[in-house]
């Protein structure tokens, strides 16, 4: 608590749109009109009678940070059940539950009872978050050597920040980035989720928002970002992400947090532009389908009997459409995977055309039908209990990366309407950061 209380003193003395005062702007959205920030923490005068100075108001701050002396409420702590040192309300209680919960006390409350370790770590919850100045940025799991990991990286980001005063990078990461950031540097297996908190106790603008990461996700996103057999892909699928306005890890970040099924939809967008561009690296699209592969398999938990039927009926599907060398059918399959009522009419049209080819009844027999009974109910069946749009977008997935296996690529007059979006700079110097070979794909 030196730390807290030494850093806290010097920082009242700032003010918080001076070039050394981002701790104390950053104290406004912690502890509102505590000693460290009060407006009026310069007013008025000392027990002297004197004006107030610079070692009174340091001498107000270190007092609001000090354990209590002489004084028990006689009640438990209602965090931890350790004898209680006082009562604690929004100065120095940051949200606890939602935005509604506005952590103040009512008239007659004294506020809520804690003990001093558990006040104590409110009081040094800044240098564990994220910080911006406004809202803060949390991450919690149960996983605790990640989260003992995480914290410590944190925390000596943010003793930098709280001994200079000055504002961190303008730059910095965004609140998913962090999220990522902080999967990526964890160098062993994730046994829970990941939780990130953003929350502002500041008086002119409360706020608290939750997302959160599965294990298998979290772990997913960890061994993707890290593993350099995934690199290939990875980045791939990080400029499938790219816009013109939005970085790629950002939206990756954000559609793994808020929206998990758009990872895949995005990716398989990035591989229909990769295959529609001359001379497409079908290495470069084999790494892509195979990282999907693993979302569907260790994310969704696709079994492996399933994705062998999916990607049978995407081999020969690709078979089908390789026989045109332009974009048309392979645009009509992208189209329709998004209708399954048109997917299903498609592929029964092509089910016929496929068991016409060929010279006879035995020819039929060897390749099979172009899409099996178990492959239909997995593409369009209904049911709660099977992801069909994610085993339609598996299905796309497979066709494309057969497609380049056999060497198909569009020919003609035809330019494709999208390219695929080169990486921001951000983004790969992120992924060149302690660049990992320590682990190995699975």
């Amino acid at each position: 608590m030196e730390i807290v209380a030494r850093n806290a003193a010097r920082a009242a003395l700032k003010e918080s749109k001076a070039p050394d005062g981002f701790w104390q702007k950053v104290s406004l959205s912690f502890f509102p009109n505590s000693p460290m920030n009060h407006p009026g923490r310069r007013k008025g005068k000392n027990d002297q009678g004197l004006s107030k100075s610079d070692a009174d108001v340091m001498a107000a701050v270190r007092a609001w940070l000090s354990e209590p002396e002489g004084h028990s409420p006689g009640v438990d702590c209602v965090l931890c059940g350790r004898a209680a040192v006082g009562f604690y309300g929004k100065r120095d209680v940051a949200l606890a539950q939602s935005e509604a919960y506005r952590n103040t006390t009512p008239r007659g409350h004294e506020g809520m009872a804690l003990c001093w370790p558990c006040v104590a770590s409110f009081y040094a919850l800044p240098y564990g978050c994220q910080l911006t100045g406004g809202s803060s940025v949390a991450l919690h799991s149960w996983a605790e050597p990640f989260l003992a990991n995480t914290i410590a990286r944190q925390v000596a980001r943010n003793l930098v920040l709280a001994e200079f005063g000055r504002e961190a990078d303008k730059d910095g990461d965004r609140r998913e980035i962090v999220a990522l950031r902080a999967l990526r540097a964890y160098a062993q297996p994730l046994t829970d989720g990941v939780e990130m908190l953003v929350f502002n106790n500041n008086n002119r603008g409360q706020l608290l928002d939750s997302y959160s990461l599965t294990q298998p996700l979290a772990e997913w996103l960890r061994r993707s970002s890290r593993i350099s057999g995934r690199r290939a892909g990875f980045e791939v699928l990080v400029r499938a992400h790219t816009t013109e306005n939005v970085r790629g890890l950002l939206a990756l970040a954000r559609n793994a947090f808020r929206d998990p099924a758009r990872v895949v939809s995005r990716g398989v967008q990035g591989m229909a532009l990769l295959l529609g561009r001359q001379g497409s690296d079908p290495v470069v699209l084999k790494g892509l389908a195979k990282l999907l592969t693993t979302f569907a398999i260790e994310v969704m938990q696709v079994n492996e009997a399933d994705l062998a039927e999916i990607r049978s009926t995407g081999h020969k599907v690709a078979a089908v459409l390789s026989a045109d060398e332009g974009l048309g059918s392979l645009r009509e399959l992208r189209a329709k995977v998004r209708s399954p009522k048109d997917l299903r009419l498609w592929l029964t049209r092509q089910a016929v055309v496929w068991a016409g080819v060929g010279s006879g009844a035995q020819d039929v027999r060897d390749r099979g039908p172009l899409v099996s009974e178990r492959g239909f109910v997995l593409l369009f069946d209904p049911g709660s209990d099977n992801a069909a749009w994610l085993h339609r977008d598996l299905l796309l997935v497979t066709v494309l990366e057969e497609l380049a296996r056999l060497g198909w690529s569009a020919r003609g007059a035809e330019e494709p309407d999208e390219t695929l979006a080169d990486m921001d700079a951000e983004d790969r110097r992120f992924l060149a950061e302690n660049d990992s070979d320590d682990e190995e794909d699975q």
